[in-house]
């Protein structure tokens, strides 16, 4: 019973795909389908063109990777643990993947070596309108980081609302700096 609910449900969807394809022809019988029993229920072969190009991949939200940067930053970090309590503000200023002195973040070296090894995580590509996220919620934390790495200007900021900016935050998290309990 099942194989036949299964072959009578191929061939809907072949009907469906005849009717729908452009010219109304439809997937063309293999030459092995020789009686007409056999090339009703034949479906087109894996080799058969069609004039329809493959979707292209949605984009992603994770951070682009890139080629190693220069480790030249100078940015002014601030995250916020919750609506109740203070923004944190820090300071990082790196030179050849290094922090300087005047840096006042928690984890100034790693945050360096950090944007040094992927200048573009704090690029992000824009979210899809069509993105699919998880729907979780990872905390009320939110961060904005200003600034310049490499000579390019970055403005952006990270939350952590669902699944795609819990994934932001933690490429992220070395330059963001733990705050609010989240590492």
């Amino acid at each position: 019973m099942r194989q036949a609910w299964i072959h009578a449900l191929v061939l809907v969807s072949v009907a469906g795909l005849t009717a729908c394809s452009p010219g109304g022809g439809g997937p063309t019988p293999s030459p092995s389908a020789t009686s007409a029993s056999a090339s009703a229920t034949a479906t087109p072969s894996p080799d058969t063109e069609t004039t329809v190009p493959a979707p292209s991949p949605p984009p992603s939200s994770a951070p682009a990777t890139s080629l190693p940067g220069k480790g030249n930053a100078e940015l002014a970090i601030m995250v916020k643990p919750s609506e109740s309590e203070p923004a944190l503000n820090y300071t990082l200023v790196c030179k050849d993947g290094a922090p300087a002195d005047e840096s006042s973040h928690p984890s100034a070296a790693a945050a360096c070596t950090a944007l040094k090894d992927n200048p573009a995580v704090l690029s992000p590509a824009p979210r899809s309108t069509d993105q699919a996220c998880t729907q979780q919620y990872g905390g009320p934390q939110q961060a904005t980081v200003t600034g310049i790495v490499d000579d390019s200007p970055v403005d952006v900021s990270f939350a952590r609302r669902d699944g795609c900016e819990i994934g932001l935050w933690n490429a992220a998290k070395d330059v963001i700096g733990s705050a609010g309990g989240v590492s």
